[in-house]
């Protein structure tokens, strides 16, 4: 007797064509900015830390390396479970780990307990955005609405004003309790999630009954294991680049080829090569966002490192100096978001991060705040238009079955493009974050900028996604979204 009513509410809910459920916002959003927080706040906290562990630049790089590296890894593993067995177990989980994580961080005695702490930050922060994914594709299933673009909006523009404030809040920390705060807030935001979660995320059962889980899939573990070894031996060579490490390239080599060979023969794969070999308008839109990302965070960390070191300000100082690159990102976003159209926002994206680029090679020790203010928010405005733009063009484009995977290697391709950040910023700060390494990295990123304009302006498919119909008549992506995909 005490299942009926909740399967009767479970089928009122799956049955009602209302509007769009607005109890899963708070959640989504919540969940969402665990990511970008971590990310951004840290890029303040990197001379501190390395301060108080003697540890330089290249050294304190394994901190950023170490979650985007376990998050590459996990969003698409953490995603197609989500695809397999539903939102709530995976987020419920992945933002308990984020508490644990937090507190492990806040009370680190030395540096590799540190480094610990923000790999199982990258695990944990890998649930909530796939799991958001498939409630927004869950969701316009159920009320038959093409595309939830505003909602797609709000998670965008929290996790850009997170992105983007968060060096001032670390800074905020930092200087109102040191740097162990940055790790220990992590604390209360999972409370919160858990809470948000468990009230209001759609059992399961629910999702069965309406069709959205498949029960039945096999999990690929085999293929998910090559799929870890394969990019953590890649970044971990890249990082380190030296000819002891020999072994790292050769063994992500023979993962890759096992995994290839796995995932071509097995019946349910962990990513569907073939299928996602044929999706060439979503394979574009991974290679854009890696390239977008790869500049996005580049300057993030190398610019807030130079503004300590090699310009002398305080972490909070250099907060507040980025606080103009948060409202111009909000700005984009704001006034963009709900234009599903996306081949304009990628172009002119581009093309004000060429600028921003160019205008990184214009500052020294002697340029003065305001103009070091200036250049943040030029390159603020890409931030705001270019992962909005990609999000909106992966929902148009992934396979509804695998929305949730599909989501997690964007985010995976993001974080690969901020391994490639980490990465540079290591090899010109090796000595410390100094005017002549900045500026090798501005040329650097130049050309990073110029190839995601080339990635853009030629690819074609752009141009139908947000349009009701092509040229023909017919429907577009996001009308009919394609049936392939990751």
């Amino acid at each position: 007797m005490t299942g009926r009513p909740a399967r009767l509410r479970a089928r009122r809910r799956t049955t009602d064509r209302g509007g769009f459920d607005r109890r899963l916002i708070a959640p989504m959003v919540l969940g969402s900015i665990l990511n970008p927080i971590n990310s951004s706040m840290l890029a303040v906290a990197l001379i501190p830390i390395g301060r108080a562990f003697d540890a330089p630049p290249a050294r304190t790089a394994w901190l950023v390396t170490a979650l985007y590296l376990a998050t590459s890894v996990g969003q698409p593993v953490v995603g197609r479970l989500v695809d397999s067995y539903g939102p709530r177990l995976l987020y419920l989980t992945g933002t308990a780990l984020v508490g644990l994580a937090g507190a492990l961080g806040a009370w680190a005695p030395n540096f590799g307990v540190l480094v610990l702490s923000r790999v199982l930050l990258g695990l944990g922060t890998s649930a909530a955005y796939p799991a958001s994914m498939f409630l927004l594709r869950a969701e316009s299933d159920r009320t038959g609405l093409r595309s939830p673009s505003g909602v797609l909006a709000a998670l965008s523009a929290c996790a850009q004003v997170i992105a983007v404030i968060g060096p001032t809040l670390g800074g905020l920390l930092i200087s109102a309790g040191g740097w162990h705060l940055i790790f220990g807030i992590n604390v209360p935001l999972s409370a919160a999630c858990l809470v948000l979660g468990a009230l209001r995320l759609p059992r399961a059962a629910a999702l069965k009954e309406a069709g959205g889980v498949r029960p039945g899939r096999r999990t690929d573990a085999a293929g998910m294991a090559l799929f870890a070894v394969m990019l953590s031996a890649f970044m971990l060579f890249v990082m380190e680049p030296r000819a002891a490490a020999w072994y790292l390239p050769l063994v992500g080599l023979v993962a890759g080829a096992a995994f290839t060979v796995r995932e071509l023969r097995a019946p349910e794969p962990f990513i569907d090569l073939r299928v996602l070999g044929g999706n060439a308008p979503l394979l574009a839109t991974y290679g854009r966002q890696a390239l977008a990302y790869t500049t996005a965070y580049a300057f993030l960390y190398g610019f807030t490192q130079w503004l300590e070191e090699g310009r002398s300000v305080s972490a909070r100082a250099a907060g507040l100096v980025l606080l103009p690159m948060s409202a111009a990102a909000v700005a984009a976003t704001a006034l963009t978001g709900r234009r599903a159209a996306v081949r304009g926002k990628l172009v002119v994206g581009a093309l004000v991060q060429l600028v921003g680029c160019a205008a990184l090679l214009s500052v020294d020790g002697a340029s003065p705040l305001w103009w070091l203010a200036v250049v943040g928010a030029v390159i603020g405005i890409p931030q705001g238009l270019n992962g909005l733009a990609n999000q909106n063009a992966l929902y148009a484009q992934a396979d509804p079955a695998r929305m949730g995977s599909s989501a997690g290697l964007l985010r995976t391709f993001m974080y690969l493009g901020a391994l490639a950040a980490s990465a540079a910023d290591a090899a010109f700060f090796r000595h410390g974050a100094t005017t002549d390494g900045l500026h090798h990295l501005g040329w650097l990123l130049l050309a990073v900028a110029g190839a995601f304009l080339v990635a853009s302006l030629t690819d074609r498919s752009l141009g139908r996604v947000g349009r009701a119909g092509d040229a023909a008549g017919a429907p577009t992506a996001e009308a009919a979204p394609q049936r392939t995909g990751g």
